[in-house]
This record gives structure tokens, C-alpha cells and sequence, in this order.
């Protein structure tokens, strides 16, 4: 066994990087568990802004990562991104600290941290994100086998931090005292801190390239000014601001998101399409990749209620008291990590074992659909003609995030596959905008959805009426049905444009 390797026969870099991402989802998960639980219980805000603001936040934490990824590439490096990136998200928790600790005493400065600490995590996060799992694939010589290995490793890191998250910021957190919030965002930026000297005492040492070089430093090529601390301190100063200054116009002032998200695809898409140097068939793969893109909204949309009115559903509707011990709410946001190291193995064994069976990625990305739909049903049964403020067992919660993530593991790795195979290398980065966009629209649209949670109101989409919870729900089951059942009349056309 080489120095360098594991007893698995992986290079100890993966090591690294599972422990550095393992710690920053923790982070992210945590404090994402408990956001509408702050604000509704201790900044006592309503329901329609929490739910509105965490749309606001997570969509623009899916837009960043395209700066991030940008600056890491040509001028930054990825470890320097992936160290900056967490140092800030780090900041952004303790600054929430210091918001849960002084929300009593002084309501505007308050406020004014709650905001500065949300956006330094929407900036830490877009030089994070986009750095830490390309280097997964870098440690490993071209068409290694042990690659996908790796990243189904990785991801276990991702979902061991994004169920342990939850459960701890929970624990010191979701107590019943507002005031203990503030131990669940420390929790949370000890969390992303470890995270970060993870990477500054291993990193040069094990994140190595096939060839023994230290990957992810500072582009060769890339302009000596930018790397200089203090421009570096100035412009992610400036940056930051301006996530501040974007996420309280969008949730305080106008919702300009919602008219970005829209006419940003529509830009890209003009781009490409008025290409003429792209042939008729890459055009038509391009095409697919719009259309499932479009699909995908529809799914995360109502995946991503996780983190608010399923969060309020828990904390207001849900028995959670066991004689011994009484469940906080934000421990539910685990589940959906925990089934996804419990299934992902099961589902993987599903697509080999079928073999030439194995469906098409569109028909996988359609039961994704249809699974979500289905899980939505369940829980619209459990609180059918049940009365106000009667709480239903947690059998529902349970049950209808296990369909939740067997839907997840139909649609997101399939759908990330896709785009990578079927875009031209000309467009493969603006294309991966376009999966991030969706991504950001469907977390702006899960906010505006949450926002119609029936709270002892009667609630209006397009004309539906929603009068209680099974209302809500239902609203969900054809949502996400008819998104399935269009996909999967599309997917035989899909599959042509696809193979030509």
C-alpha cells in the first residue's frame, strides 16, 4: 500500500476533502434546520417573510457559486476559494451568534447582524461550493475506475454532515427557548472553523494530483494583484455588501429574483442558440438539457419545503413527544441525509441489476417526480379531516421524506450526469449556470410556495384555494404529478435528441 492511500485503496486526499465538506454541511444543514424556527420564535416575524426570506437566501446561495467558480479558476486557485470561503462562512454564523444574542435588547441592530450574517454565507458559500468536489476527480489518473467511488464516498460526507448538523443545532438550538438559538449558529461556525484547518494542515500534504502535484493552487497565469491580501480583503468586502444589500432588497423592498431567475436562461439560452458554430445535434442536446432543467424546478421547489413549512408542519402539527424525550422539530431536516445513506447503495445495486432494463435518465428524472408527488399524498392522507390543532404522529414525516429521497436519488446525481455528457465543451460552464439557475429558481419558488401555508388563513395559488393542511399538500401532489407525467410523455423524444 502506497504512502499516500488508504486502506480502501483511495489517495488520502479524499480523506481530506470528505472531512473539509463533512464539517461545511454540517454548518449548512444546521443552520438551515432552525433559519424559519429563529425567525418565527424569536425574531417573531410571520410565517409568509420566513418562509420568503429562506427562499430568497437559498436561491442565492445556488447563484453565487458561478462567481465563485469563476474567480477559483483564473485567479484564486481552489484551496485559497475553499479557505476563504469557509472563513466566511464561519463569520456569518458568529455574527447570527451575536444576532440571537441581542435580538431582546436591541431589535434594529439586531436586524441589521441577522442580515450581515446571512449574506457573508451566501458569499462564503459560492467560493466553497463550486471548489471542494471538482478536485474529488483531479486525484485520479483519466478513466481510473476508483473515480466513482470516490464521489459516492464523497458524498456520504455530504450526508453524514447533513444529518449530524440538524440533529446537533437541534439539540443546543430548538430547545423551546428562543434564546438558545444563538448555541446552534456557534455550533454551527465551531463547525465550518474545523472545516477549515481540515484544509490548512492537510491539504499540500495528501490533495495531490496522479503526478504527486499539490492541486488546486494559485493559477500560474493568474494576475499577481489579485492574490494580494489586502485587495483580497477589499473585494470580498465589497462582495459581501452587496449580498447583504441583495438578499434585504429581495425579502424588504422588491422582488427583483424572481425577474432575474427568469430572463437569466433566457439569456443563456439566446447565447447558444445564435451560436453557428454549434452543430444541429449539439443545438438538440443542448435543448435537453433546458428541458430537464425545467423539470427540476418543479421538484426541488417542493423538495426544498423541507426547510420551511414542512419545518413549521413539525414544530406545530407533529407529536413529537416520546414520554422521554420530546423530538425538536429540527431534527426531521436529518432524515432525508440519513435515507440517503441508507438507499444510495440500494439504488446503485437497482440501475447494474437491471442492466439493459436500466430506464433512461429523463424516465429515472420522471419517477423522481412521481416518487415526490407520491410522498406529498401520504402525508396529505395523514392530516385529512383531522381537526385544527389536533397533532398527527410523526409516521407521516417519517414516511413521506423516505419517497422524498428515493425521488432525490432518481433525479439529482442523474440529472448533474446528464448535463455533463451532453454539453458542448464550448458552453459546458455556462450549461452548468443553467443547472445552478434552476436550482436557484426552484428555492426562490419553495419560499413563495411555503409563504401559502394555511395558518388559520385561507391561502390562494392560480386560483386554488387552500384551507388547511390537505389543501397545501394537495397542491404538491399535482404539482409534482403532472411535472411526472409530462416528462415521461416527453421522454421518448428526450432520449432521440439525446443519441443522435
Amino acid at each position: 500500500m502506497s504512502a499516500n492511500t488508504t486502506p480502501t485503496g483511495h489517495p488520502k486526499g479524499l480523506a481530506v476533502l470528505f472531512a473539509t465538506e463533512m464539517w461545511e454541511r454540517f454548518n449548512y444543514y444546521g443552520m438551515r434546520a432552525i433559519l424559519v424556527l429563529f425567525l418565527t420564535k424569536a425574531l417573531l416575524v410571520d410565517k409568509a417573510f420566513a418562509s420568503n426570506l429562506y427562499g430568497s437566501y437559498t436561491s442565492l446561495v445556488y447563484l453565487t457559486p458561478l462567481l465563485g467558480g469563476y474567480i477559483a479558476d483564473r485567479y484564486w486557485g481552489n484551496q485559497r476559494s475553499i479557505i476563504i470561503g469557509g472563513l466566511l462562512m464561519a463569520l456569518g454564523e458568529f455574527v447570527l451568534f451575536f444576532c440571537a444574542s441581542t435580538y431582546q435588547s436591541s431589535a434594529d441592530l439586531s436586524t441589521i447582524l441577522f442580515f450581515t450574517g446571512l449574506g457573508l454565507m451566501i458569499t462564503g458559500n459560492g467560493f466553497f461550493k463550486p471548489n471542494i468536489s471538482a478536485l474529488v476527480g483531479q486525484m485520479y489518473p483519466k478513466g481510473d475506475r476508483r473515480t466513482d467511488s470516490a464521489y459516492t464516498i464523497f458524498y456520504m460526507g455530504i450526508n453524514v454532515g447533513g444529518a449530524l448538523g440538524p440533529i446537533i443545532c437541534g439539540l443546543v438550538g430548538d430547545t423551546g427557548n428562543p434564546e438558545d438559538f444563538k448555541w446552534a449558529f456557534l455550533a454551527g461556525g465551531i463547525a465550518m472553523l474545523i472545516s477549515v484547518v481540515v484544509q490548512l494542515v492537510f491539504h499540500k500534504k495528501y490533495v495531490l494530483d496522479p503526478d504527486k502535484n499539490i492541486l488546486g493552487l494559485t493559477p500560474a497565469n493568474a494576475p499577481t494583484a489579485w492574490t494580494r491580501p489586502l485587495n483580497i480583503i477589499a473585494g470580498l468586502t465589497l462582495l459581501s455588501v452587496v449580498m447583504i444589500a441583495a438578499l434585504y432588497i429581495d425579502t424588504r423592498v422588491v422582488d427583483y429574483l424572481t425577474y432575474v431567475l427568469i430572463a437569466s436562461p433566457i439569456l443563456i439560452g439566446s447565447i447558444i442558440f445564435s451560436d453557428k458554430t454549434l452543430s444541429k445535434i449539439e443545438k438538440q442536446r443542448v435543448a435537453v438539457i433546458f428541458s430537464v432543467s425545467f423539470f427540476v424546478v418543479f421538484f426541488w421547489s417542493a423538495f426544498e419545503q423541507a426547510g420551511a413549512s414542512l419545518t413549521f408542519f413539525a414544530e406545530e402539527q407533529t407529536q413529537r413527544d416520546l414520554g422521554f424525550f420530546t423530538v425538536p422539530s429540527s431534527f426531521f431536516a436529518s432524515l432525508n441525509s440519513i435515507y440517503v445513506v441508507l438507499f444510495a447503495p440500494v439504488f446503485a445495486w437497482l440501475w447494474l441489476k437491471l442492466g439493459k432494463r436500466e430506464p433512461s435518465s429523463p424516465t429515472k428524472m420522471s419517477l423522481g417526480l412521481f416518487l415526490l408527488s407520491l410522498g406529498y399524498l401520504w402525508i396529505a392522507f395523514g392530516v385529512k379531516d383531522v381537526a385544527v390543532g389536533t397533532k398527527v404522529s410523526m409516521i407521516w414525516l417519517l414516511g413521506m421524506y423516505a419517497l422524498h429521497t428515493w425521488g432525490e436519488l432518481c433525479l439529482s446525481p442523474i440529472g448533474l450526469s446528464l448535463v455533463n455528457k451532453l454539453a458542448p465543451i464550448k458552453f459546458a460552464s455556462l450549461l452548468m449556470a443553467v443547472w445552478f439557475l434552476a436550482s436557484a429558481a426552484a428555492n426562490k419558488l419553495a419560499g413563495v410556495l411555503s409563504a401559502l401555508y394555511p395558518d388559520g388563513k385561507t391561502t390562494n395559488f392560480m386560483g386554488y384555494e387552500m384551507n388547511n393542511l390537505y389543501d397545501f399538500f394537495i397542491l404538491f401532489v399535482v404539482m409534482s404529478g403532472i411535472a411526472a407525467g409530462m416528462l415521461l410523455i416527453l421522454t421518448r423524444k428526450l432520449q432521440k435528441l439525446m443519441n443522435n
